[in-house]
């Protein structure tokens, strides 16, 4: 037997002994007896990259969270349990919202999916807004960053977040009944919460699901902080659904209803400057004009309990997969959802402002047999929605949006060392104001995308990988229209649209270009034998870039005037593990972004430099870790902002896993053991609100 099928697809870490999702993981392995020796498993589908290939000769760098390791970094956010992934960052706003920052990117250019569906929430209009994923209810969690997000539209230019759930059952459960109870709790928020899931066959092919769970989280203890704990940073949560799903050996067709109701604080918000309004290119604060030279910008803030947000979201999927349905013809998978989202943002118990977000989308794919040596996916989606505000910060129109999607992915085996892939989407977006007091106009336009890949197997199990992505993003509905105060950013926004109101004059108009993003790829990754590694850099140069120009500030509080200019963003991402022993193994890790406007200056909310050491151990039922990374000082910072200081974070996981029938596993984890103060400067809150302290989480599941 040749080596090229000796050595079977493996892992970047060996799962079985570290459980650490990497960038460019392929598939798992088990540790042999001895050192050196691996038995190989079938590769891991990746789900998001829509090909069913081995995630091996994927070109698209992913990471994969899932089993104890997801139910051990379970947090109240999405962004704060992805945080720590390799260049995987969270945009925090308190205890009860965070948005997953992926190479210094993140809303509107990272799109959250579930099952490749859109969430349809408002998470990508503001950073106090959370993100209607559950972590206690996912199954997986997949990141990808590079050529395969061109798949999900502009939206995605960042990087995909694709989450995995069991509402809708794809397959008959091994038992007639099978399920899970969840528990855990933190000491840092006194949290307390619980989860419950449970899969039966009601006949011979319909399968029935329920879940449901519920959080309780009061505000968090911070260190060196002026009060026991940080206001306005709890969380509370509750979510349920039910599934019904046609099961049949060559596919189903399922549909889920899924109810969700948040509760949480928002940190941070300052109505100090609620009379702040434009005149031309500067800020004009009312409540700030009087005794001006005896004002030493010292305020007494307005100690009143802090704002909180009530969230509520209902939502419709239906899910389907059909295998070898033709001749020709290896998959079609369907996705559809309808979502009837809102939230009431509430100061002194009364509701000030509303946001809400209905609409639908879907989207199907179709994987062909190969053709002339091709085998690939090509698809279509569409999405409808109606976005809308009232109240005090109202700072948007209605607006209506319609997307329209055509896209297609292939791969190509040349030899058994050389891959390629290559990928292209062409998108077509109107934005619709309504019923609008200022009459901005409505928007079309079109965006195209293309993708190309080379993957090189340089000597067996060390990958070459080449990639090269020119993708075009169109403007988001607030980056167009936004007219108004921000509270929750200390903002005063203005869109880009031509508008005789628009902030800072006409001379502040310019025509709207199209953002494109041309970025190659380079990375090096062996994924076999006691030393693994990925080690990988990019470079993206972004013409027309959209972002938040800052045309006048008083003291916290800013004019911005989304604006286009050239950027780029350059950055390193490596991981190197090393198994001493069947049970002992140590991993370093790093990443690196730097974002600048090529005229002179850096983009906001970059996240600094982030290096560390983890050490692993599994001896029987027992799992261990210890982690420690340094995040630097952030020093290259735009011209509002201030540099943020640099932490050192220590965590440490025990746990006891017993496998059988009735399944069990238990965990405790310590996170900033060394109960650092930390400041996240990816966040608006940046040097404000700082992260929690010092805490102990607990954690039991039975499966059954």
């Amino acid at each position: 037997m040749d080596s090229q099928h000796r050595h079977r697809p493996l892992a970047l870490i060996i799962r079985a002994l570290l459980g650490v999702p990497v960038a460019g993981v392929a598939c798992v392995t088990q540790a042999a007896d001895a050192v050196g020796e691996e038995r190989a498993l079938p590769p891991v589908y990746i789900s998001a990259t829509a090909i069913e290939e081995d995630p091996e000769n994927i070109a698209a760098p992913f990471s994969v969270l899932e089993g104890e390791r997801l139910f051990e970094r379970i947090q109240p956010t999405l962004g704060d349990m992805l945080d720590g992934m390799l260049s995987v960052h969270s945009d925090t706003f308190g205890g009860g919202a965070s948005r997953p920052v992926i190479r210094g990117q993140t809303a509107p250019r990272v799109k959250v999916l579930s099952d490749s569906a859109s969430l349809l929430d408002a998470s990508d209009i503001s950073p106090d807004h959370a993100v209607t994923a559950e972590p206690l209810l996912i199954d997986r969690v997949e990141v990808l960053r590079g050529p395969a997000t061109l798949l999900y539209g502009s939206g995605a230019i960042g990087g995909v977040v694709n989450i995995l759930d069991r509402k809708i059952p794809t397959a008959r459960p091994e038992k007639r009944i099978e399920g899970s109870i969840a528990v855990r709790g933190a000491t840092v928020s006194r949290e307390k919460a619980a989860a419950a899931e449970l899969t039966a066959q009601a006949t011979e092919n319909l399968v029935l699901h329920v879940e449901g769970m519920f959080r309780d989280a009061d505000n968090y203890r911070a260190p060196d902080w002026n009060e026991s704990r940080v206001d306005g940073t709890y969380a509370k949560s509750g979510s349920g659904s039910v599934g019904l799903s046609w099961v049949t050996d060559n596919g189903y067709i399922g549909l889920a209803y899924t109810y969700r109701d948040d509760d949480y604080g928002v940190p941070g918000h300052n109505h100090e400057y609620e009379s702040c309004h434009p005149h031309g290119s500067a800020l004009h604060c009312d409540a700030h004009d009087e005794d001006e030279d005896d004002h030493d910008h010292d305020h007494e803030h307005d100690h009143a309990e802090a704002p909180s947000i009530d969230l509520l979201s209902r939502r419709l999927d239906l899910r389907g997969e059909m295998r070898d349905p033709f001749a020709g013809v290896e998959r079609i998978r369907l996705r559809a959802s309808y979502t009837n989202y809102r939230h009431h943002e509430i100061e002194e118990d009364e509701i000030s402002t509303t946001f809400r977000n209905k609409g639908y989308d879907s989207r199907v794919e179709v994987q062909h047999a190969p053709i002339v040596g091709w085998r690939g996916v090509v698809g279509a989606q569409y999405a409808n929605t109606e976005f809308s505000t009232a109240g005090e910060e109202a700072f948007m129109p209605t607006v209506k949006t319609d997307t329209v999607g055509l896209f297609v992915v292939e791969h190509y085996e040349l030899t058994d060392a050389w891959h390629f892939e290559v990928g292209a989407r062409q998108e077509w977006l109107r934005h619709r104001p309504t019923n609008d007091p200022r009459d901005r106009p409505k928007f079309s336009d079109s965006a195209t995308s293309v993708s190309a890949a080379a993957v090189w197997e340089v000597m067996p199990k060390y990958f070459l990988t080449l990639s090269g992505t020119r993708s075009e993003r169109l403007p988001h509905a607030q980056e167009l229209y936004a007219r108004g105060i921000h509270l929750a950013t200390n903002t005063f926004e203005c869109g880009l649209v031509e508008h005789p109101l628009t902030c800072g004059g006409l001379e502040n108009n310019a025509d709207i270009e199209t953002e494109t993003s041309n970025n190659v790829r380079l990375s090096l990754r062996k994924s076999a034998g006691n030393l693994t590694f990925t080690v990988g850099g990019f470079y993206n140069k972004v013409d027309d870039y959209i972002f938040a120009r800052t045309l006048d500030q008083f003291e916290d509080f800013r004019l911005i005037k989304y604006t286009q200019r050239d950027a780029t963003f350059r950055g390193l991402e490596a991981e190197a593990s090393y198994r001493f022993t069947g049970n002992f193994s140590a991993t370093v890790f790093g990443d690196y972004v730097r974002a600048k406007l090529d005229e002179g200056g850096n983009l906001p909310r970059i996240p600094a430099a982030r290096y560390g050491v983890r050490l692993n151990a599994n001896v029987g039922n027992y799992g261990g870790e210890v982690e420690f990374y340094r995040v630097n000082k952030q020093k290259d910072i735009a011209d509002h902002e201030i540099e943020t200081p640099g932490y050192n974070m220590l965590n440490f996981t025990v746990s006891y896993s017993l496998p059988g029938r009735l399944g069990y596993s238990v965990f405790l984890r310590g996170s900033n053991l060394l109960d650092e103060q930390v400041f996240n400067h990816s966040s608006f809150l940046a040097n404000v609100v700082p992260l929690q302290g010092r805490s102990l989480s607990l954690g039991a599941r039975m499966s059954f």
